[in-house]
């Protein structure tokens, strides 16, 4: 049996009509078909959190998820995570915390703390370091970027919005 070629996604709000194999990983298509760059190629294998996109609000590895499990789900890159010029709290958060070194793992780190944070606004130490566990930075700032996360926290959960930004 053939399958269609033609996939609609639903990507930072916008659809997106491609022609890509069904089984083509969601990383690949955003790459290499949208020129979304932002979300990286780490390990391919899921494992170190590089290409972390957030699926219907949760972290979702995208180097192993083919484009024909999404069906009608929302995706949200790091490009599609900011509104406008305003950067979404959990960016400004790694900006003011010097959260970053080498940027390569920022992407995937701040996508999953997005997810985090619509789980828990108000997360503990111990939760941000087991959620955070499957993002690898080589350059080992991981103190610093707990310390985005409380300060994500903080300004998600005083603006009256219960957290919900992305």
């Amino acid at each position: 049996m053939v399958m269609a070629r033609i996939t609609e996604l639903t990507i930072n709000g916008k659809r997106q009509r491609i022609d890509a194999d069904p089984d083509r990983t969601l990383l690949s298509v955003l790459r290499e078909d949208l020129g979304m760059t932002g979300t990286k190629y780490g390990c391919g294998e899921a494992q170190c959190g590089a290409c972390t996109v957030l699926v219907e609000g949760f972290a979702t590895r995208s180097c192993t998820l083919p484009i024909k499990m999404i069906g009608k789900r929302s995706i949200v890159t790091i490009e599609g995570l900011s509104r406008g010029d305003t950067l979404h709290p959990v960016q400004q958060a790694f900006i003011d915390a010097d959260a970053l070194q080498c940027g390569y793992c920022t992407p995937g780190m701040i996508m999953s703390v997005a997810g985090l944070l619509q789980i828990e606004p108000n997360p503990s130490n111990t939760f941000i370091k087991q959620k955070l566990s499957g993002n690898i930075c080589r350059c080992g700032t991981y103190p610093r970027i707990v310390q985005a996360v409380r300060l994500a926290s903080k300004v998600m959960t005083s603006d009256g919005n219960g957290g919900k930004h992305a």
